[in-house]
């Protein structure tokens, strides 16, 4: 049987693939390019933080559970937004299952340009080294059923991490052409852990890139980052899904630009308003609040959130960021719920 739009059934992966390129799909697919990893399902698994972060079996373990407890087309295992710059020996303070691992930013490793250096062995480091594993693992027990995605940190948040943000921030308002030359340097950790990702086996990367609303302008993302977001699309050779935080449709229009498969969006800025602005240059993923509808409220706002950005046309559905780590597993189930719900009812209309 075939819907609508002529197409049959699809596997997971060839459903968020052709979603990310904008083709025919047999139904909106739920796509996770950050993290639903929470306490709960670590303790169904037994795959707790930290110790999920740094080991590849039990990343892949948790990681998994987005599929098969969850019900999404992707499995995501980078549950953070550190594991390179912890092998660039940024100080890390990991936490305990209930919290995330951060970067000690107080204690940056860098204080000018001249001072970047990256370790011989980052790429061999236990927290890189976790990563393309838990990826290895995940391909080899789910082949070509579900996409797995990948993550690699785009170099504004590693010279937040690296420089500290309100010495990097100042130094972007102070002196624009050194503010380049760090972006320039720091842009080979970006692209070689990509690759290195895409050759263990990821289907697409997300890219986070943390120029976000709440501290920059959609002119800092033009003058600093969209050349470079240009030059990742040509040397990594796979879906990238560009994720920035806050309120963003002032950018969205150069980050359309960038010939990046999709941007991961907030939930500040509206289905409708957003999806005019990338006018289909650019696929849609998100954009299911997280700290008031899935952690605070219940399973019906989560689906009227759902059928919102379906009604708006949004190419792949999913949480607009890394989740509460508290968050209850029965919102997180309602996300593919309602996708199913949303297309059966439209099949019904027509």
């Amino acid at each position: 049987m075939t819907n609508g739009n002529g197409v049959g059934p699809m596997k997971p992966r060839d459903r968020v693939l052709a979603a990310l390129n904008r083709e025919p799909v047999d139904r909106t697919p739920t796509c996770n390019p950050t993290s639903v990893a929470t306490v709960e399902l670590m303790d169904l698994v037994d795959a707790p933080f930290p110790q999920a972060n740094r080991d590849p079996e039990l990343m892949a373990r948790l990681a998994a559970t987005g599929y098969t407890e969850l019900g999404f087309d992707t499995i995501m295992p980078v549950f953070t937004i550190i594991q390179e710059s912890s092998a660039l020996e940024c100080k890390v303070q990991w936490e305990q299952k209930d919290n995330w691992p951060t970067v000690k930013m107080r204690e940056p490793i860098y204080t000018d340009e001249d001072d970047i250096r990256f370790p011989d062995h980052w790429l061999t480091h236990q927290d890189t080294t976790c990563v393309l594993e838990a990826i290895r693992i995940l391909k080899r027990e789910y082949g070509d059923e579900v996409a797995v995605i990948g993550k690699t940190m785009g170099p504004w948040s590693l010279a937040y991490h690296c420089f500290g943000v309100e010495v990097f921030l100042l130094m972007s308002l102070d002196d624009p052409d050194k503010t380049k030359r760090i972006l320039d340097k720091l842009k080979e950790v970006t692209v070689e852990f990509g690759v290195a990702q895409i050759e263990a086996g990821a289907d697409a990367l997300t890219l986070p890139d943390h120029a976000t609303g709440d501290l920059v302008s959609g002119d800092y993302y033009d003058r600093y980052l969209r050349e470079l977001h240009i030059e990742f699309v040509e040397r990594i050779p796979i879906p990238l899904i560009l994720h920035i935080c806050g309120r963003t449709v002032d950018r969205m229009d150069y980050i359309a630009q960038t010939g990046m498969s999709a941007f991961h969006y907030d939930s500040k800025n509206q289905p409708q308003e957003s999806m005019d602005i990338v006018q289909n240059r650019i696929s849609l993923v998100g954009n299911i609040n997280n700290p008031e509808t899935l952690f605070a409220k219940g399973p019906e706002e989560v689906r009227a959130e759902v059928y919102k950005n379906l009604d708006a046309g949004v190419h792949l559905i999913g949480p607009e960021c890394a989740i509460p780590l508290q968050t209850a597993i029965e919102n997180l189930k309602v996300i593919p719920q309602a996708v199913k719900d949303w297309h059966r009812e439209k099949a019904d209309r027509n």
